[in-house]
């Protein structure tokens, strides 16, 4: 995954209702800070350009829909170059896939399939 991909994916996870509320309490916290510094980290590299602010602000409400806005602002302001940021990203998308939260890792379209199977270290057995 790009680093504008992953930065995306955290905030958007982030940002959604019930993402991080649904990780077991051990790891919520942690998972709140990382959120929180990925955020706040997001909103510094933003800071005086009102066009990106504003789309960071509405992403943070309707994350769908704001994605492919914000990943633009984020290649604007040459966040792919930014390590701490990544790397902010990177801890917050650690948390929600050590927990199985559906983090955006697979995007999946089948039709008219049968025994189909997405996922990793998952069993699955058909009898036909």
């Amino acid at each position: 995954m790009d680093a504008i991909t992953l930065v995306v994916t955290a905030l958007s996870a982030g940002a959604s209702a019930g993402v991080i509320d649904s990780l077991t309490d051990d790891i919520k916290e942690s998972a709140k800070a990382a959120y929180r510094k990925l955020h706040q980290m997001t909103e510094q590299r933003f800071r005086g350009n009102p066009s990106a602010e504003m789309i960071f602000a509405e992403h943070a409400i309707d994350p769908n829909s704001y994605e492919a806005p914000l990943s633009k602002k984020l290649i604007e302001a040459g966040a792919s170059d930014d390590a701490g940021l990544v790397a902010a990203a990177r801890t917050l998308m650690e948390f929600l896939d050590h927990e199985g939260v559906e983090s955006g890792k697979y995007h999946v379209t089948i039709k008219g399939s049968k025994g189909v199977q997405v996922g990793h270290g998952d069993l699955q057995v058909n009898k036909w």
